[in-house]
Parts: structure tokens; sequence; C-alpha cells
């Protein structure tokens, strides 16, 4: 059920990731950092169903870890995009907290594979 949750949640996200750099792009003409943002935003949930038929439980732990990475660097790139004015604080805030709640899933998610290993 949480894998489900996981994957379902990360897909979300990376819809509100695609519309965001939609938005960028269009109304905003920011093309540098919403390429950014759409890459790591977006291959958090790739990564989470690639881990579903892992070769091996740790190759499912090494794409769970790199998909932790990519939800940390997409907090990044939307901090970025606030601080530059660029993304509204209102958006900030719920985008800023899906990915938290990524954040922590993915690294409750590994440290419970690595402890099962």
């Amino acid at each position: 059920m949480a894998k489900s949750v996981l994957r379902e949640k990360s897909y979300g996200f990376a819809i509100e990731i695609v519309n965001l750099s939609q938005l960028l792009i269009s109304e905003k003409k920011e093309y540098v950092l919403s390429k950014q943002l759409l890459r790591s935003g977006s291959s958090i949930g790739a990564l989470i169903r690639e881990a579903e038929f892992a070769q091996s439980k740790k190759d499912f732990i090494n794409k769970m870890s790199i998909a932790l990475k990519e939800a940390n660097e997409t907090l990044y790139w939307l901090d970025l995009l606030k601080d530059t004015h660029f993304l509204e604080v209102d958006s900030h805030q719920k985008l800023n907290s899906t990915c938290k709640e990524l954040v922590a899933m993915l690294a409750s998610s590994v440290k419970t594979s690595k402890s099962n290993l």
C-alpha cells in the first residue's frame, strides 16, 4: 500500500511540475531553471516506477536513493524560482510541501530497505 501512495503522489507531483514548467516558459519566458525543475521533478516518479521492477534489493535501494536525490534537487529549484520571483509564494508552498512529503517517504523507504538487506 505504501508503494502505491508513493507512486500516486510522485505522479501527481510530476503533473504539477510539468504544468508549472509550461507556465514558466509561456508566461514568464523562463527557459533554463524551468528545464532543470522539469527534469528533476518528473524523474522522481520515473525512478520510483523503475524501482518497482528492480533486479535486486540493492537495485531497488539504488533507484529509490536516486529518486530521493532528485526530490532534494527539486526542492532547490523550487526555492531558487521563488527567491528569484519566478514562482509565487503560494505555489511554492504547495509544491514544496508535496516535495518534502516525497523526500520523507523516499528516505523512509530507503532506510527500511537497507535495514532489511
